[in-house]
């Protein structure tokens, strides 16, 4: 049995796949806003480093601290870019079996995708909670690095952007593992009908 997608269920996410569709509460708006905050932050990291290539090889005189923000910037990049990149469906999976289920059994297809997803939430909000002392330890003692009287940059802010990342990432799979169980159910209710 096929079933043929209207324009209305390829918007909402009911087409065959969650990916890339309007999130409620406009947290897509949100998603590619921290994506694109992350991606200007790699392009300030490439200029920074390029600057301290040039000042150390052709001045003598290089940039301090680079290695430094370089290394903690890692870290708030990719928590900036990780509900974006789940959302347009470029996190790191196996689909073979998936894509098999798809042609064969869309409805199963539904229901693995929607564990797969309420599995990636439960993991994120795992992670969320064990973050949240380490920032507030973080900002208690004042921790930072980098060396006293050279450069010194709080470690804080990377820990509030890794919550806030993992935050929206959670929603993310909540909402995605909802449509995903809203199609399933669409999907049921169709075959019942037929």
């Amino acid at each position: 049995m096929s079933q043929t997608a209207t324009p209305e269920d390829t918007r909402r996410g009911f087409a065959g796949d969650s990916y890339g569709a309007a999130l409620p509460f406009g947290l897509h708006h949100l998603n590619r806003a921290m994506n694109a905050l992350g991606t200007l932050w790699i392009l300030g990291l490439m200029v920074l480093i390029n600057l301290d290539v040039f000042g150390r090889n052709l001045l003598n005189h290089p940039v301090r601290g680079v290695t430094e923000m370089v290394s903690i910037s890692i870290v708030g990049i990719v928590f900036l870019q990780l509900a974006d990149t789940l959302h347009a469906g470029r996190f790191t999976r196996a689909d073979i079996l998936l894509d098999r289920l798809k042609k064969n059994s869309p409805a199963l297809a539904d229901a693995v995708q929607a564990g797969f997803h309420l599995v990636g939430l439960a993991l994120m909000v795992v992670i969320l909670l064990a973050s949240w002392a380490p920032l507030v330890e973080s900002v208690r003692i004042q921790e930072y690095v980098g060396a006293v009287g050279d450069f010194q940059l709080s470690v804080w802010p990377i820990r509030l952007i890794t919550l806030i990342g993992l935050s929206t990432t959670a929603l993310c799979f909540l909402l995605l593992a909802w449509i995903d169980m809203g199609r399933l159910r669409s999907r049921l209710r169709a075959g019942r009908s037929v």
